[in-house]
């Protein structure tokens, strides 16, 4: 996809943002926004109930399937950058659709949203490029998928091939698991997205996120992560959108990194430009640091969640001007992000029941919290009627704190969760647990 620029509505100013989006990553995104001076006002569409409590920040409500009062409206509030925040406007092509009538859009077209919006085009995509990942097999039925399942010496990994909400990805410990969650996906489970189904060898390692902002051509990494996907303690329980992170992560080194970089992130731009896509936004990078090297579990087409709220804090005022320069294509390459000294921790709260059925509109109660270093973003909110919040969703707030080492983070992290409520309200304890040194019970008992 070709973008022009030169029309682009801009001209360099950037004080009006809209950032679309309703949960933890969009706040985090406009918390790190608003530090820039050159910003008036920040505007998230829909938002949720926590938006409005962030500096320069407004929440706005619009249908964005009706692209002609979508337009209407960012012409009269004078809009200078989009940031699309989750999948699924991204893979729908709101990004092609806004770069057309010249606005300047941090996210790529739904051309380059392929990579996360279809795993087995992802999966091609890395054989073609030779970039490094598991083997996989995309299967159209059951019984197709059968006799992959029982000629395997093991049991095999199993995802939707479309947008399931960081939900479509099994990881069985027996063929019959295999079996039985191809056959839930085949049934209907994610509706269109478990049309094809990919199988994939199981490989093992830790697992890592490298975030790289890019402007179609060059790209700036941001500090790398490590979610946490189960539900779980110990790593135990159904994978969900994700219970928790930290940055940066020790687990990489700068050997690790300039290996993925070589071996990984270099290749996968290459081979987009081979494809004629260019892409403007962040490509997110879920790695596996196996025995023989780094190796491509997914991508994503945005901003981890949790892993966004996790890194903006480290962020400096000039974050914001690196998403103009990837949405206007005028990266350098050589940009360097000026980053605290700081580690970063975050824990999501969640409703009972999440990421299955969970009920909605409980009263949330807070304590004394210290947001010194801390930041509360809201993921899944609301307002009742008496202007009171409420829950909203699955994964209702995250509680990212910052400080010199691991422990003092999460120490702070579960300090500051122990001041917040609802009935129901779940967490993991043992977030971190790879870079906690300290007895992991002392700090939330």
């Amino acid at each position: 996809m070709s973008i022009n620029s030169s029309n682009s509505k801009s001209s360099n100013k950037l004080e009006n943002i809209l950032i679309i989006g309703n949960g933890g990553r969009e706040n985090s995104l406009a918390w790190a926004i608003q530090k820039n001076e050159l910003i008036k006002r920040i505007y998230l569409l829909p938002g949720n109930a926590g938006s409005n409590k962030i500096n320069k920040s407004e929440r706005i409500g619009l249908d964005l399937s009706n692209i002609k009062e979508l337009i209407k409206k960012l012409n009269s509030l004078d809009i200078n950058l989009v940031v699309i925040g989750p999948e699924t406007p991204l893979a729908e092509g709101l990004g092609e659709v806004l770069r057309n009538y010249n606005f300047d859009v941090f996210g790529p077209g739904s051309d380059g949203a392929k990579l996360e919006s279809s795993k087995s085009w992802a999966k091609e995509f890395m054989k073609c490029a030779n970039i490094p990942t598991a083997n996989f097999w995309k299967v159209k039925s059951l019984e197709e998928a059968k006799k992959i399942i029982f000629k395997s010496p093991q049991p095999l990994v199993v995802k939707a091939d479309g947008l399931a909400s960081g939900k479509g990805v099994f990881i069985p410990d027996s063929k019959e698991e295999t079996l039985s969650a191809t056959e839930e996906i085949f049934k209907g489970k994610f509706g269109n997205a478990g049309e094809i189904v990919v199988l994939e060898e199981k490989i093992e390692g830790p697992e890592v996120s490298v975030f790289a902002l890019c402007d179609g051509k060059k790209y700036v990494l941001l500090p790398t992560a490590q979610d946490h996907k189960r539900l779980n303690e110990n790593d135990k329980g159904p994978n969900t959108g994700g219970m928790g992170a930290y940055s940066p992560t020790p687990l990489l080194t700068k050997s690790h990194l300039e290996r993925i970089t070589k071996e990984i992130i270099k290749p996968t731009i290459d081979s987009l430009l081979k494809k004629n896509i260019d892409y403007r936004g962040v490509l997110y990078f879920g790695l596996m640091i196996t025995k023989s090297g780094p190796k491509v579990i997914e991508y994503n087409c945005r901003f981890g969640d949790p892993e966004c709220q996790t890194i903006m804090p480290l962020m400096d005022k000039n974050f914001v001007i690196l998403l103009q320069k990837c949405a206007t294509g005028n990266l350098l390459g050589n940009e360097k992000i000026e980053m605290t000294d700081q580690l970063s921790g975050c824990v999501i709260a969640t409703s009972k029941g999440y990421p299955s059925d969970y009920e909605k509109g409980l009263p949330i109660n807070y304590g004394d919290i210290d947001l010194e270093d801390c930041q509360i973003f809201d993921s899944g909110t609301s307002l009742n009627s008496k202007g009171e919040f409420i829950t909203d969703g699955g994964r209702v707030l995250s509680v990212v704190c910052q400080g010199k080492d691991f422990d003092n983070v999460f120490e702070k992290t579960y300090k500051n969760l122990k001041e917040i409520s609802f009935e129901g309200m779940y967490y993991r304890k043992d977030i971190g647990h790879q870079v906690r040194k300290r007895n992991l019970n002392s700090m939330d008992s």
